[in-house]
């Protein structure tokens, strides 16, 4: 026997590239294998060139988006956005007294589209169809649901791809923007809708991220922020965090075609898409859990490749897989953007220190953490949870499949979010 184990001997079937489902990215029924004499490498199948970019941009079909313009903003950075625009969508009817209104923010490359299909103007289905719709947990026959795309972000709220002053997309020109800077744009969204008070702000990972900021600005704003709920998160950026994100960034800026910045005229195939897929696969080993990776893939060599020649194992080959992915529907600067956003991100900075900004929040919480999650530690939501005088106790969802757990575990987020949402709604009445 060779090096490989028994679940990858030499003489094993083959493996196929991994069939995924594109809203819970957890894996298909496999087909019959084929004999391995017949099996073809993934290698070889045909594929479209990527495009430069994946970002949504002017005169592209606006799905179900909604367009609302903001004006003007002073960054932290001590840039200045001019004429800035938040894309968002809506689900539900907003009450007349304006109670029943929910803030849903994504994470790092999610977008507006929380539920619906893929389809005209949008590329994938909704990241969290489970949990949000009519008779869902977050039920929009009761809630009204606003979810924008972040400032930052590449599919039709303001970011690098977007148009500058002088028409030409902004590109290496746009400003570094930080958490506090996009919740202000959010901010304005919320004015420009009417919206008063949000009774409910939720969000995970880099929402997560907001939903706190959110917390503490939305007061200060005049916006009443009646409950939080901060789902597999931190209240400041560790170490290890930034650790993660710093080669991911680097792989985007040493691709060549990145340009430095400046790729939106170039054709297909000519963009930075090897970088940008490369930080997505760096990215991703730290959404899932060591467990998950090894029982789903182990030592099996992708179908048809053989690893002790030019061959790939089946967890590269399903890297790679995420990392094409990406680079279709998602922008390299956006990538870098939002990354070094999260990378500032710190509750109590200028705030007298974590716990002092914790401490002056006055929603009611919900704090959620996954078990086997390695990005965001369930000690990064225990801290949470012990410094918001009015958090509900740690929740801790148990799963196999790490960070992501939060998209992917529904069948234990959507009873947590359904009773906290009806305590929220019995209190008021």
């Amino acid at each position: 026997m060779t090096d490989l184990d028994g679940r990858g001997a030499a003489d094993a079937p083959a493996v196929q590239w991994p069939a995924v489902n594109p809203v819970t990215d957890e894996l298909l029924p496999p087909r019959p294998p084929r004999a391995a004499s017949a099996a073809a490498s993934s290698r070889s199948r045909v594929k479209t060139a990527a495009p430069a970019t994946g970002a949504w941009r002017d005169g592209d079909d606006a799905g179900n988006r909604r367009f609302a313009d903001v004006g003007t903003f002073d960054l932290e950075s001590g840039g200045r956005l001019t004429d800035v625009r938040v894309a968002y969508e809506t689900w539900g009817t907003l009450a007349p007294d304006g109670s029943n209104a929910v803030l849903v923010l994504h994470a790092l490359t999610g977008d507006s589209h929380v539920t619906g299909p893929a389809g005209p103007g949008h590329t994938t289905a909704g990241w969290w169809q489970q949990l949000v719709g009519p008779g869902a947990p977050i039920d929009t026959d009761r809630w009204f649901v606003v979810a924008p795309n972040v400032l930052g972000g590449c599919q039709g709220t303001t970011g690098p791809a977007s148009p500058a002053p002088d028409g030409a997309p902004w590109g290496s020109r746009f400003p570094r923007v930080t958490a506090r800077d996009q919740v202000a744009v959010e901010i304005e969204l919320a004015h420009a809708l009417g919206i008063r008070s949000w009774a409910l702000v939720v969000g995970a990972s880099m929402g997560g991220h907001r939903v706190l900021e959110w917390a503490v600005l939305g007061p200060e704003a005049g916006l009443e922020v009646e409950s939080v709920a901060a789902i597999a998160t931190s209240a400041q950026t560790t170490g290890d965090q930034i650790a993660w994100a710093h080669p991911q960034i680097g792989a985007i800026q040493a691709d060549p075609r990145f340009r430095g910045g400046d790729y939106y005229d170039a054709d297909d195939g000519d963009g930075p898409h090897l970088g940008l897929g490369l930080a997505r696969q760096i990215a991703h080993a730290t959404y899932r859990s060591a467990q998950e990776l090894d029982a789903r893939f182990g030592r099996l060599p992708q179908g048809g490749e053989d690893p002790f020649t030019d061959g790939r194992y089946a967890v590269q080959s399903y890297l790679d897989h995420h990392g094409d992915k990406l680079a279709r529907r998602f922008d390299a600067n956006s990538y870098v953007l939002l990354t070094q956003s999260m990378l500032t991100h710190d509750l109590g900075r200028d705030r007298g220190g974590v716990e002092a900004a914790l401490r002056s929040i006055t929603a009611h919480a919900l704090v959620v953490a996954v078990d086997s999650d390695r990005l965001f530690l369930p000690r990064d939501c225990e801290r949470i949870a012990a410094g918001i005088p009015g958090a509900e106790p740690l929740r801790t969802l148990r799963s196999d499949y790490g960070h992501d757990g939060f998209l992917i575990e529904h069948e234990q987020l959507g009873p947590i979010m359904a009773d906290f949402l009806g305590e929220r709604a019995r209190a008021r009445g």
